[in-house]
């Protein structure tokens, strides 16, 4: 049956395929690949590039489809096994390193997706032909970041890389429980879930074909479940390569600010639970039908669209019931799950993230956080791309290599002992917006910046040439006027950086919502400084303290840091939200500057701190804002937009949409009582 299925492939791929290759071939011309900037790639790239993407030890691989794994709640999760294999198919009689990846996305997308990319000689070749064509400064720029995450290595990542497997590893894809062919019901990273993860490895190291040491693989969920196992069971991997991951799950992505992250988890709920619903044919047709996987699913098909759904519609704190409850309360069993101590992780981590994705707040504090491992066994990369088009330009002229062969090498070297120099990368490859060159440091934030107070002033910056709310300015000297602005609900974000990011990077393939703000700009307050006369680094998490206005008694405030271009493009470098009745910090897990301002405060997001305020009362908040790395060239600057609104990244929770009913809110321009921007920087703005 899965020769018939290759065959059909087969045939399809030559009819639709050969065509597009030969008319379209002839008449465009490839985009450069030359070899990229010695720093960030350099001799020992080209060196794991090699290994990783030519000939291999083993000619093939051989698939076991549907491998039981039992629980030790009874549960049976199913995974496909991946072996190399010898000219004739049969898998190769070794004791070998094993990889796992748990996913919710099933392994049968998996497998398909693996054995589909990595057709021989057609697909490459299509591949290449879609990234030739340059699109680059047209208005569907966002094009090339798309197709180029099929030639970065990520699908590689998201299922497996055959050829990693031919060089001698053994794969393990596993279902996680409730998904895929797996029973049970999905508990979405909840403490069995977790659970299972650590029994899965210790099952995998315990088999005739496992040598006991194990890795771990994967990007987005399979990610964030590297992180999890690494510090539930710390010493029982020996090295894992999240890609695209989080740890502070809650504040990454279910509640920013106290929002709701309703336009990804609408969407991504949706997706998972309807391909958990599709049924082990090959069982039906078998008489193998797991009838328990069935029942499972009837008692649970909508997976936490309830929690959702009840988070947007109370409309008093102390209406959240069940998960809801659990999840907006602290310390609870059920959101304690969401979070991942990455303290604890004593294996050789390898992660790779993005500035724009749904969790760069915990990706950037990977290398500070993981204080049990020495900077041999931690490295971090960040480019500027989306949770789906993160390491677009990876492997291309001064980017880093592909995350394959970061991942081959990796491997390599804590599985199978071998010196080839990964341990010696440096810590931080970090890429700098907008579309700067990426540099490598050994932390981030980069040495050497200081947070820098710029005040906002009612001054006109002058600066503004397309429809805004508000134009004001961005200064080093404290205003010296009092003023109002107001600012009411739009959706401009729609179409914005900010909604591209809340979309996973599915909007930005048009250039006018995923680099340039500009139109989002429509319902903004918006606040820049004057030209900056020298190249300047910002790097870190920029802290916005507002001195504000409500007309009831809650509201929602959204903020982002920009770039603005000569020309009048405005990219943001940082982005952040905030429910004001949810507005307490942590002091103790935040971060300031050395004046003492908070730059970074640690929400609590509790409803047990709930505090609606009087309308009509001035009120200092803190925002907390995405960590950013940029550059500005001289004659750029910087500038804060101000919203009331960035649906459908986030809504206010349903307490702050009954109590504010959206009305006007204000920000308060005071000399006595400032609002600023402080931002952490290598040289002083103007």
């Amino acid at each position: 049956m899965i020769q018939a299925t290759r065959s059909g492939l087969r045939r399809l791929l030559i009819l639709v395929l050969v065509p597009l290759l030969v008319a379209a071939g002839a008449s465009l011309a490839p985009m450069t690949n030359a070899p990229a900037q010695a720093a960030v790639f350099g001799a020992l790239g080209a060196q794991w590039t090699r290994t990783a993407e030519g000939p291999q030890r083993y000619p093939r691989h051989a698939v076991t489809p549907d491998v039981s794994i039992r629980m030790s709640d009874g549960t049976v999760l199913r995974g496909n096994l991946i072996r190399p294999a010898n000219q004739a198919g049969q898998p190769v009689d070794r004791e070998l390193p094993t990889i796992v990846n748990m996913t919710p996305y099933t392994k049968m997308v998996s497998a398909l997706a693996a054995e589909v990319l990595n057709y021989p000689v057609l697909i490459p070749q299509l591949i290449e032909l879609l990234n030739a064509i340059n699109l680059r400064g047209t208005v569907i720029s966002g094009y090339n970041e798309l197709v180029g995450s099929l030639r970065s290595g990520f699908t590689d990542t998201f299922s497996y890389d055959p050829k990693l497997i031919r060089s001698g590893y053994n794969m393990l894809v596993v279902d996680v429980r409730g998904t895929g062919f797996s029973q049970g019901t999905w508990q979405v990273f909840g403490p069995r879930e977790r659970k299972d993860t650590v029994e899965v490895i210790d099952w995998a190291k315990k088999q005739k074909w496992s040598n006991g040491k194990i890795g771990m693989a994967g990007a987005s969920y399979s990610g964030i479940n590297q992180l999890q196992a690494a510090a539930d069971a710390p010493g029982s991997i020996d090295a894992i390569v999240p890609v695209v991951p989080g740890a502070d799950l809650l504040r990454d992505v279910v509640a920013p600010g106290g929002g709701v992250g309703a336009g990804f988890l609408g969407f991504w709920l949706a997706a998972v639970n309807a391909t958990k619903m599709i049924p082990n044919v090959a069982s039906m047709l078998n008489g193998t039908f797991d009838w328990k996987w069935l029942g499972d699913r009837a008692k649970d098909p909508l997976t936490f669209f309830d929690v959702m759904l009840q988070a947007l519609t109370i409309q008093r704190p102390g209406q959240a019931t069940g998960d809801t409850r659990e999840l907006l309360n602290d310390g609870t069993r059920r959101r304690t799950a969401l979070h991942t101590d990455v303290g604890k992780v004593t294996t050789p981590t390898f992660a790779i993230g993005g500035w724009n994705d749904l969790f760069t707040n915990s990706q950037a504090r990977l290398l500070s956080g993981l204080t049990q491992l020495p900077d041999s066994k931690k490295k971090l990369v960040m480019d500027d791309g989306y949770h789906i088009t993160v390491g677009a330009e990876f492997g291309t002229r001064g980017a880093p290599p592909k995350m394959n062969v970061f991942s081959r090498a990796w491997y390599d070297k804590w599985l199978k002992g071998i010196d080839n120099g990964i341990d010696r990368y440096s810590q931080a490859t970090l890429a700098s917006m907008p579309r700067d060159s990426f540099f490598q440091t050994q932390s981030f934030p980069m040495p050497g910046v200081t947070h820098r107070r710029q005040y906002l002033t009612g001054r006109p910056s002058g600066s503004v040439h397309t429809p805004v709310a508000g134009d004001g300015s961005l200064s080093s000297a404290e205003p010296g006027a009092r003023a109002t602005r107001l600012v009411q609900p739009g959706l401009s974000n729609l179409c914005g950086r900010d909604g591209s990011q809340g979309a996973a990077g599915v909007t930005a393939f048009f250039d006018f919502c995923g680099r340039d703000n500009r139109i989002a700009e429509v319902a903004a307050q918006t606040f820049t400084t004057a030209p900056v006369k020298k190249r300047t680094r910002i790097s870190g998490w920029p802290g916005i303290h507002l001195v504000q206005r409500l007309a009831a008694t809650d509201g929602y405030w959204h903020a982002t840091v920009n770039v603005v271009k000569p020309d009048g493009r405005s990219t943001v470098i940082s982005m952040g939200q905030l429910v004001v009745s949810l507005r307490e910090y942590d002091e103790s897990r935040s971060q300031f500057a050395a004046n003492g301002d908070v730059v970074d405060p640690f929400l609590h997001l509790s409803l047990d701190r709930y505090k609606p305020v009087r309308p009509g009362q001035t009120l200092a908040v803190d925002i907390p804002m995405s960590p950013t790395q940029a550059t500005l060239q001289p004659g750029d600057r910087v500038r804060v937009d101000l919203y009331s609104l960035n649906a459908p990244k986030a809504v206010p929770l349903g307490p702050t949409m009954w109590s504010s009913r959206f009305g006007p809110q204000y920000i308060e321009i005071d000399p006595k009582k400032p609002s600023w921007v402080n931002i952490p920087v290598d040289h002083p703005l103007r």
